[in-house]
């Protein structure tokens, strides 16, 4: 086994602290990767905190915005050497067999069986996955990606669920010019969809109920900011939109956004809200044939090809990078949105602590 440091809750009441565990050992397939830079995700809190209805395992090590350098690797693993720059994001690994992971949809998995990054059963330990709030982390070489060496790796660690978790819908509903494209919410989530849909060439609509928004949003991309709390700035816009991707993760009135899409328009969630959303009235729905969708992170193959237009493009997250000592402080301020616009831990930070710790 392989000695490992990270941060980890005790209980869904105490703050994070060092936490000394074991990685498993490197097997033919894997893939052991010295973490540089974890993103700090609103799902880390909600789990943490326990949040989603008591399913946290305790200790839990969260973080699935990991990117590192490859330290080691199986002696089988063909896509990657020693010395590159790699990424493991929200999945460990999947069943592999049912449709949806042979569909590159391994987050669907038809069997229950994907793996996620943290709080997930380890097939391998017997115990619970834990995540990049860690100095190392091993995953099959299936489920870590290669990461271009254009790309700030700081930067670029949100990428792994931000970033992903708003390329997949956008391009999913086909995304393009010629239409008309709503963000909802301008976060950690927000800021990346803004971000994809200028780059897929929309026209791109940020709903903010926060005015001083505006300049920063038609910096990040979008064309046209409108205040999601003055009712004559939204009824502007009834029955207008294709799509809006609603990125908030805060229980919130869904009919004031369905009421601007036109016939046959979509609005996916891709938010968990601590508490349901109220039920939306569905007239809005039927008699526009609107529909109210989801969506989930995106496969491996497509979180490739994220990284892979990221790097053409020169699109990584806006960042503020802290040590790993300051997680319970930036934890408090991301329920201010006080952060521009994710929290990126610098793990130098722990492995130092780890070492005047030993």
């Amino acid at each position: 086994m392989i000695k490992t440091v990270g941060y980890a809750a005790t209980s869904a009441t105490s703050p994070l602290s060092l936490f000394n565990f074991e990685r498993r050992e490197v097997g033919p397939t894997d893939v052991l990767v010295d973490i540089l830079y974890c993103g700090v995700c609103h799902s880390d809190l909600h789990t943490n905190r326990n949040e989603w209805g008591g399913s946290t395992v305790y200790p839990a090590v969260t973080g699935h915005e990991m990117i590192g350098r490859v330290k080691a690797i199986g002696n089988q693993v063909t896509k990657f050497k020693v010395g590159d720059m790699a990424g493991v994001g929200c999945m460990y690994d999947s069943c592999r067999t049912c449709a949806s992971c042979r569909a590159g949809e391994e987050q669907y998995c038809d069997v229950g069986g994907t793996i996620f990054s943290y709080n997930s059963p380890d097939k391998h330990t017997g115990g619970v996955t834990y995540g990049g709030y860690s100095t190392l982390t091993v995953c099959d070489e299936a489920f870590t990606l290669k990461v271009s060496p254009k790309l700030d790796p700081a930067a670029a660690s949100p990428l792994l669920c931000a970033g992903i978790t708003t390329y997949s819908p956008l391009s999913h509903w086909g995304v393009g010019k010629g239409q008309k494209v709503g963000i909802v919410g301008l976060g950690g989530l927000g800021h990346m969809g803004l971000k994809f849909a200028h780059a897929f060439g929309a026209e791109t609509v940020l709903f903010t109920t926060s005015p001083g928004k505006a300049a920063d949003a038609k910096r990040l991309g979008a064309d046209t900011v409108v205040i999601s709390k003055d009712a004559s700035d939204m009824a502007k816009h009834t029955g207008s939109f294709d799509f809006i991707l609603n990125t908030v993760s805060a229980s919130h009135n869904l009919d004031a956004y369905l009421q601007l899409l036109k016939r046959d328009g979509t609005m996916c969630m891709v938010g968990v809200p601590e508490h349901p959303h109220p039920s939306p009235f569905v007239g809005n729905l039927i008699f526009r044939r609107r529909a109210l969708a989801g969506s989930l992170i995106g496969g491996i193959k497509e979180t490739q090809e994220m990284l892979d237009f990221c790097a053409e493009h020169n699109i990584v997250s806006d960042i503020e990078v802290i040590p790993m000592q300051d997680i319970n402080k930036a934890y408090e301020r991301m329920l201010k949105s006080d952060v521009k616009y994710r929290f990126v831990i610098d793990m130098a930070s722990l492995k130092s602590e780890a070492v005047k710790a030993a």
